[in-house]
């Protein structure tokens, strides 16, 4: 659970970091235009996806290796 809350915090920080370098013309035509909200919420479509893609592969793979462990130790 650690990993995955360090793994979404230095997500977080490099989209914060990369968006402060981008071209404030192309971001002003596209909020002039309201394609900025379309983006936007496609870009958080696909981040909230992977995140739960992710966490759904964290809990199978801790399935697994329980029963790894548990099939050992008998």
């Amino acid at each position: 659970m650690m990993k995955t809350k360090l793994t979404l915090l230095i997500c977080a920080l490099s989209l914060i970091s990369f968006s402060q370098s981008a071209s404030p013309q192309m971001a002003d035509e596209l909020r002039e235009s309201g394609k900025i909200y379309v983006v936007v919420g496609v870009i958080s479509i696909v981040f909230i996806c992977i995140i739960g893609l992710l966490i759904y592969i964290e809990r199978k793979l801790s399935k697994i290796e329980k029963q790894i462990k548990k099939e050992i130790v008998e």
